[in-house]
C-alpha cells in the first residue's frame, strides 16, 4: 500500500523548471532513497510533500491527503531539512519538550517523556540541558532528526541526513534510519550513494524534475549495473594508463580508467571480455597484484541512467 503518491507534479521558479510531471510512489514501511544531482528537484519535493510549498500543477498525497500548508496531512509528516534551523538560546530539551511538543498538542508528561527517548535515541541525552547556540554541524542535523520523530509520524522526510555527520555519527544514524521501517515509512534524499545502497528497500532517480526510474534497490542493480573488474600492477602510472587505454579498446569493454597503478575496467554484456582482460593482463609483462571481480554498484546505476536521461535531453 502507497503511503506517499506523487502525480504530475510541476514547480518553477521564475525561469526555472525544478519538477516536470514528477510521479512516483513510496510504499509504507520502507526507506525510499531520492537520487539525482544537484538542482534535480530533491528538495523541492520534499517542501511540497511537507507542505511547505505548493506545486504548480499534479498532486502530491500523504496517506491518502493532499499535501499543503493548511492540509491534515502536515501532522502525518516528519521533515528534516538539510540545513535544520533552530532557537538558539533554547537547550535542546527546552526546544523539543517546550516548543516543538507545544505544535503539536502533546500533553506536558507525553512531551517531557517523548522529549527523553529520542535525545536518547540520537545521541544527544549528554547535551540536553546545553544551548543549541553551542552545538555543532552534527548535532544540530541530530536534534534536527529528533524534531521530525516527536510526533510519531507516518512518514518522515530526510534531506541529506548525514551529510553533517562524522564517520561514527553517520553509521548511527544510518542504523537508525533502517531500523525506523519499523514504524514509519522514510524518504531519504541523499547523494551518498553507499548509503542508500545499505538501507534504502527502493530507490527513485530524478534528473530536471522528471524521474528516470523507481524501483526495488536490488532490480536496479541487476537491471542496470553491469560487471566490474579491478586490476592493480606493480609497474609506473603511465606504463599502466598506456595498457588501459589499450584495453578501452577492446569488444566487450565499456570503460578502462587508471588511478596510478590501479585500473577499474567497466564490463559490457560480453561475459568473455573478462578472459580477454585477464589475457591482456599477462601479455602486457607488468606484475599483477590483484585481479579481481568488483560486486555492481548503485554508483554504476546512477551514472549510468542520469548520463542516459542528460544525452536524451
Amino acid at each position: 500500500m502507497s503511503v506517499l503518491e506523487v502525480e504530475g507534479l510541476r514547480k518553477a521558479f521564475r525561469q526555472v523548471q525544478a519538477l516536470d510531471g514528477l510521479s512516483f510512489a513510496v510504499e509504507a514501511g520502507t526507506v525510499f532513497g531520492f537520487l539525482g544531482p544537484n538542482g534535480a528537484g530533491k528538495t523541492t519535493t520534499l517542501r511540497i510533500l511537507a507542505g511547505l510549498a505548493r506545486p504548480d500543477s499534479g498532486s502530491a498525497c500523504v496517506a491518502g491527503h493532499p499535501a499543503g500548508p493548511a492540509s491534515p496531512a502536515r501532522r502525518l509528516v516528519g521533515y528534516l531539512p538539510e540545513e535544520p534551523r533552530f532557537y538558539t538560546w533554547m537547550t535542546a530539551t527546552e526546544f523539543l519538550r517546550d516548543y516543538v511538543a507545544g505544535l503539536f498538542g502533546l500533553k506536558a508528561e507525553e512531551a517531557r517523556r517523548r522529549t527523553n527517548e529520542l535525545l536518547s535515541l540520537v545521541g544527544l541525552q549528554d547535551a540536553a540541558r546545553r544551548r543549541i547556540a553551542g552545538f555543532s554541524r552534527g548535532m544540530r542535523q541530530r536534534l534536527g532528526l529528533a524534531q521530525a520523530l516527536l510526533n510519531r509520524p507516518q512518514v518522515v522526510l530526510l534531506d541529506e541526513p548525514v551529510s553533517a555527520l562524522d564517520p561514527a555519527g553517520r553509521r548511527d544514524m544510518l542504523l537508525l534510519i533502517e531500523d525506523l521501517r519499523r514504524t514509519t515509512t522514510v524518504l531519504m534524499s541523499t547523494h551518498i550513494l553507499d548509503d542508500v545502497e545499505r538501507v534504502c528497500d527502493s530507490v527513485g532517480i530524478i534528473k530536471d524534475g522528471r524521474m528516470v526510474t523507481v524501483d526495488e534497490r536490488q532490480a536496479l542493480l541487476d537491471r542496470y549495473a553491469t560487471p566490474r573488474i579491478e586490476i592493480a600492477f606493480r609497474a609506473q602510472p603511465d606504463r599502466v594508463a598506456a595498457w588501459a587505454e589499450q584495453v578501452r579498446r577492446l569488444p566487450g569493454i565499456v570503460s578502462a580508467v587508471p588511478d596510478e597503478a590501479l585500473v577499474r575496467i567497466q564490463l559490457g554484456t560480453d561475459l568473455a571480455a573478462d578472459q580477454q582482460v585477464l589475457a591482456q593482463a599477462v601479455a602486457s609483462g607488468m606484475p599483477v597484484e590483484r585481479f579481481e571481480h568488483g560486486r555492481p554498484k548503485l554508483e554504476d546505476v546512477f551514472l549510468r541512467l542520469v548520463g542516459q536521461a542528460k544525452e536524451a535531453a
